[in-house]
């Protein structure tokens, strides 16, 4: 009779393990889309066995634990490269922005044109020098050229706020994704630490570290039944089950810097989304300003000079009457500020001598159209570069952000070819863990007959 029950009970194990196995295989098809989600597999491992006298008996099977399948090594590698790709995407598109200022062909109203057009309108002059009408041509040309500083200037200054305004909006993100891993940590932690399993928010965890990753550079430490995580730098974004929340301060030009544990990290961050706008907003666009600057400043200050050693239309030396108003110290903010100080035509010193139809110092005028008086170069040379720079940047960071994506792509397909569900696959293991309850349960039945026979047996005989 023990032996039966033996029987049966090792028959309600395989029940029992299939059951479960069943139920895995289940929950794998019901997730097969869902984003971030690893593939579970049944650990069934045979249980401990009874020794009889000499002989050792199996009591059958025993449903150990559900593992999800998962490449540490893969999720690092993608984790780092989500990282790099978000940065060079997030660069890309603020330079894209930026360019639209810098067109590679004249639009009328762009920097380069209105330069032209204005030394255009000196030559003008200086074909007719006594023209009212072709003086305040001049004026004009240089007012329309100093409001392309201005716009352009503007209009980046304007990117740079908007950028700084994502800086805030990103940290914030970060905030409430280290909040919810801390949580998951929590809830991984004491779920394996009493055996059970934590598949679904490791999962929940994974692919809430994926999208950190998005946003800044992070570094995982994994440990026991929890993690930590960290910038690349070191500063601490989530021990365990505490975060730690990034801060941000205004500084003196009114931008946002990013403070951790009262440290200032900003020159810290250097990938993720976070690193893309700190590096368009600290490097990119304040080195294409300061360009500008240059240019504008020293462009005023030249045609000042040259302005100021000839002869008005009424026979005054110009000293006086600068056509620019001076651009501040070492040309910073001379783009945004470039102004036109005269007001009357009849100042152009166009005249060399004093004498009303001379155009001698209009000629110099103009001929600052191709010296080099912009660091060695002409202005038209100085801006081209300006514009060959800016599309330059927009390229490497296209083809950077491009790169990585590819690479990206490779890494999460060879994850999902370890983690990732395969109907067909589980629809065999399906009939197979079918197969085995079924086989279990007609081991069932025939101990329950076996069992009713020697009952029956035990009746006739007494």
């Amino acid at each position: 009779m023990s032996s039966l029950q033996a029987s049966l009970y090792t028959a309600l194990s395989g029940l029992f393990a299939e059951q479960g196995a069943l139920q895995t295989s289940t929950n794998n098809v019901a997730n097969v889309n869902t984003p971030g989600y690893s593939r579970e597999v049944p650990v069934l491992v045979s249980s401990d066995p009874v020794v009889d006298d000499s002989l050792t008996f199996g009591t059958g099977v025993t449903l150990q634990d559900i593992e999800s399948i998962r490449d540490p090594i893969l999720e690092s590698q993608i984790q780092q490269e989500t990282q790099v790709e978000n940065q060079y995407s997030t660069l890309a598109s603020a330079l894209q922005q930026t360019q639209v200022n810098f067109p590679t062909q004249s639009t009328g109203s762009d920097i380069g044109s209105a330069i032209t057009n204005f030394f255009n309108s000196i030559n003008d002059l200086s074909t007719n020098p006594s023209d009212l009408s072709v003086r305040q041509e001049v004026l004009t040309a240089a007012n329309n050229l100093a409001s392309s500083f201005n716009s352009t200037a503007n209009n980046l200054t304007q990117q740079q706020q908007s950028l700084d305004l994502s800086v805030v909006q990103t940290v914030g993100q970060i905030n409430q994704l280290t909040q919810q891993i801390a949580q998951l940590n929590q809830q991984v932690s004491n779920l394996q630490n009493v055996g059970q399993n934590a598949g679904t928010f490791v999962d929940q965890r994974q692919q809430a570290i994926d999208q950190l990753s998005a946003l800044v550079d992070v570094s995982v430490i994994q440990a026991n039944n929890t993690l930590t995580l960290t910038t690349a730098n070191g500063a601490p974004l989530v021990t365990g089950n505490q975060s730690f929340q990034l801060t941000t301060q205004e500084n003196s030009a009114g931008l946002h810097e990013i403070y951790s544990e009262g440290n200032n990290i900003t020159s810290q961050i250097t990938s993720g989304q976070l690193g893309g706008t700190l590096q368009a907003r600290d490097q990119e666009i304040p080195a294409i300003q300061s360009q500008l600057d240059t240019l504008a400043g020293d462009l005023a200050t030249a045609v000042n000079g040259v302005q100021e050693q000839g002869y008005d239309l009424n026979g005054n030396l110009a000293t006086n009457e600068p056509i620019f108003n001076a651009p501040a110290a070492n040309n910073v903010g001379a783009a945004a500020s470039l102004s036109v100080a005269m007001t009357d035509p009849s100042e152009i010193a166009a005249s060399s001598d004093g004498e009303p139809g001379s155009n001698g110092n209009a000629e110099a005028m103009y001929a600052l159209s191709s010296q080099g008086i912009i660091n060695g170069q002409d202005p038209n040379d100085y801006y081209s570069n300006i514009v060959f720079n800016v599309g330059n940047a927009v390229s490497n960071a296209s083809a950077e952000q491009t790169a990585s994506s590819g690479i990206l792509q490779q890494l999460n397909d060879q994850n999902s070819a370890v983690s990732g569900v395969s109907l067909d696959e589980e629809a065999a293991n399906m009939v197979q863990y079918q197969n085995a309850y079924q086989a279990s349960a007609q081991v069932i039945t025939t101990v329950n007959d076996m069992m009713y026979a020697v009952i029956n047996m035990t009746t006739l005989t007494g």
